[in-house]
């Protein structure tokens, strides 16, 4: 007998319909077991074996495909026509039309015995693969959004001049802040804040900028993870920059 057709193989050439649902249901070291308890009678599954609802259901389904000629079966490995009466005892169904089959109707499964444990690229199908660019495509939009975002927010503090360098520059340079340099340098804060969201006599707003939280969004999100500019702590640095800005306007 051919080495592939052995009954304890896991992949044969061609199964009777309770063997390919024990691989399907990945129970093959229970095979012996199972087939010693219920006798060839299916039917005795859920009263028999009901630890494992799964035998059932998927004998079920593939003796359904056979009933509307979805699954191509025959006997003893050989096929029939569709129609052709066979007794369930030597009913069988080949491998390969197992495979075609439940790539077809059951393509959420794919059982190792069948499809093996390497994802098969070459059957993804086209549904998937028009999914899968879809949201290619809108990470690419968010990604181009998020460098508009920075860049925008860039211009608007060399604009205001303070672009990440002078920034970088008064930090480095205020190791130990006085009283006066704390409070001037959380005017230029409360300052920059003010300007961001302000607007023009006209009307017109200085920045995409609505609200300090907006603001505060598209920071953490361009440096997240960089030291003091976490949400909390930005937070805090803008409301304290606007009252000392607002005090000292008094």
């Amino acid at each position: 007998m051919d080495a592939n057709n052995d009954y304890n193989s896991v992949t044969k050439l061609f199964y009777r319909p309770i063997e390919a649902a024990i691989r399907w249901c990945n129970l093959v070291a229970f095979e012996a077991q199972i087939l010693e308890s219920i006798s060839d009678r299916v039917d005795l599954l859920p009263t028999t074996l009901p630890q494992w609802p799964c035998l059932y259901t998927s004998t079920e389904k593939i003796l359904d495909a056979i009933r509307n000629n979805e699954l191509r079966y025959g006997a003893f490995g050989k096929s029939v026509a569709p129609g052709t009466p066979i007794d369930i005892n030597i009913l069988t169904v080949r491998h390969s039309d197992l495979k075609q089959w439940m790539a077809q109707y059951w393509p959420d499964q794919r059982p190792a015995f069948l499809f093996g444990t390497t994802p098969d690229v070459g059957s993804i199908r086209y549904e998937t693969y028009l999914a899968l660019q879809a949201d290619r495509d809108a990470l690419q939009i968010q990604l181009k959004a998020s460098d508009a975002t920075l860049r925008t927010l860039t211009n608007e503090l060399t604009a205001a001049g303070l672009d990440r360098e002078n920034l970088r520059s008064l930090i480095e340079s205020q190791k130990q802040l006085t009283d006066q340099s704390k409070a001037s340098f959380l005017n230029v804060i409360g300052a920059l804040i003010n300007t961001l969201l302000g607007s023009s006599e006209s009307g017109r707003k200085y920045s995409i900028f609505d609200s300090q939280a907006s603001i505060v969004n598209s920071i953490t999100a361009h440096y997240s993870g960089v030291v003091g500019l976490s949400k909390r702590s930005l937070d805090e640095k803008f409301a304290a920059g606007r009252r000392s800005l607002s005090q000292a306007k008094q």
